[in-house]
């Protein structure tokens, strides 16, 4: 019995820390929309959804652009991110593609339901082949645990990641924040802001 009793405190132990370790990581939010204003370090945002919502950026908030590329900018070896839309025969056609830079590599690999649009889907990872066809160009992508086959239509929006700059956060401004923290008073913290170049929302 002292045996027994030992492992069942044993195991109470580890449900306590499993269930800490779970409570302290903070719920995240996607939040995609328009810069209404900006006071100091907060940011005033109209969502995709017309909802009005304020974000506190860090004080070491990362900014970057998401600029306007081409499609031959997606070669072997590329690391992208591929919204796009199951087709019936698995293929993920892409609504659109993004290149990160280099030092973002393996940043969110793997393959997940997305946000975009209904039924939509998120693959980053490595191009392992692309290949013009009729219909567009046809990409093979690899990741950790799987690969999927993308085709990409004319006329996809290609952007990238491009270092920014705090200055470009502005009112007009477009804007992706792909995991604001929700803190336990309720507010929003943003490490990281994409924002749109030249008038361009980004498309992912």
């Amino acid at each position: 019995m002292p045996k027994f009793a030992s492992l069942l405190a044993s195991l109470a132990i580890v449900s306590a820390v499993a269930i800490a370790a779970s409570a302290q990581t903070p719920p995240t939010v996607r939040i995609r929309g328009t810069i209404e204003a900006v006071d100091g370090s907060m940011l005033s945002i109209k969502s995709r959804e017309g909802t009005d919502m304020k974000v506190r950026m860090t004080d070491n908030v990362a900014v970057f652009g998401v600029a306007k590329t081409e499609l031959s900018e997606i070669k072997e070896g590329s690391y992208i991110g591929v919204t796009a839309v199951p087709e019936p025969d698995g293929v993920q056609k892409a609504v659109a593609v993004h290149i990160f830079p280099e030092n973002q590599r393996g940043a969110a690999e793997g393959f997940r339901p997305w946000d975009q649009r209904p039924n939509s889907t998120m693959t980053n990872a490595t191009v392992a082949q692309t290949v013009k066809g009729t219909d567009g160009q046809n990409i093979l992508v690899k990741y950790k645990d799987g690969e999927k086959k993308v085709l990409v239509p004319p006329g996809t929006p290609i952007v990238t990641f491009v270092a920014g700059d705090k200055a470009e956060l502005k009112a007009g401004a477009k804007i992706i924040i792909f995991g604001a923290v929700k803190k336990d008073d309720g507010t929003l913290e943003a490490n990281r802001v994409n924002v749109g170049r030249d008038g361009i929302t980004p498309p992912m």
